[in-house]
């Protein structure tokens, strides 16, 4: 009876470790990497969470419109240990973002990296599409 109890519990601790792996997205099921975009826009929010953080940007059009783009980024901390801090993309900092359009057409994108208007680049540091792919 022991060895039963011990292996269902050692079953669910693996299916408790494997769950979030199985969770997560591959870069390429969600993202093009033939698509490469450059975008400029003022800063709206950045949503410092897990398992990725956002970047939200609107962006006006040649014919005037403005459309809200949502850039994710790897994890918060990542971002952190790469030198990212909070202040660095303000509501109203104008930033320009390059990475990978969305595979479902929504204004949604991968961000490689944010340029700053002092010149900083900033790199998410993302699950990358392969070196040889257009930037």
């Amino acid at each position: 009876m022991r060895l039963k109890i011990l292996c269902v519990i050692a079953t669910a601790g693996v299916w408790m470790a494997v769950a979030p792996v199985v969770a997560h997205h591959s870069f390429s099921a969600e993202f093009d990497v033939t698509k490469p975009v450059t975008l400029t826009g003022a800063v709206t929010s950045v949503r410092w969470s897990n398992p990725h953080a956002w970047v939200y940007i609107d962006v006006t059009g040649a014919d005037g419109t403005v459309v809200n783009w949502a850039f994710e980024t790897a994890t918060a901390n990542a971002l952190y240990r790469r030198g990212w801090r909070k202040d660095d993309l303000e509501p109203g900092r104008v930033v320009t973002i390059e990475g990978w359009l969305a595979r479902n057409g929504t204004p949604t994108g991968n961000a490689s990296s944010i340029a700053l208007p002092d010149g900083r680049r900033l790199f998410s540091g993302t699950a990358t599409p392969d070196e040889t792919a257009p930037r």
